[in-house]
């Protein structure tokens, strides 16, 4: 019985959360989960059609964001803000922008064709393009 509600604990503790990684519909680079993640943590600084790539996230904390940054990132929300402090410090880096939510990412992405996202799964309109679902 132990074991059952121990497996049923973590099983509950799991996320299922969807993450949709989303760009403007202008742009038409193919992006791996790899050039993702080095857009997200500073060592990538444009597409693979040369274009500028500016990543925004949102706020620390939310849902999606933990989801994101463990999924792609392979990272917590902890070993994230230590990374972007030792950059910072250093004068090596600048952390993404934040947004409050899907909908200003959203709103964000579909204005500005460099910028790149990431929302909760199917949140994402068709002002922009899903490029990729963790």
């Amino acid at each position: 019985m132990k074991k059952l509600f121990l497996l049923a604990l973590l099983c509950s503790s799991y996320s299922t959360l969807a993450v949709d990684v989303i760009v403007n519909p202008a742009n038409n680079s193919a992006l791996d989960e790899n050039e993702i993640k080095q857009i997200f943590i500073g060592k990538a600084k444009s597409f693979s059609d040369g274009s500028k790539a500016l990543p925004i996230t949102q706020v620390d904390g939310s849902s999606v964001t933990d989801e994101f940054n463990e999924k792609v990132l392979n990272k917590s929300s902890s070993q994230l803000k230590a990374y972007w402090s030792k950059l910072v410090f250093t004068g090596k880096g600048t952390p993404p922008k934040e947004a409050a939510d899907d909908a200003e990412v959203i709103k964000l992405v579909a204005s500005n064709p460099n910028l790149i996202g990431f929302v909760s799964s199917g949140a994402a309109d068709g002002s922009v393009k899903v490029v990729k679902s963790f």
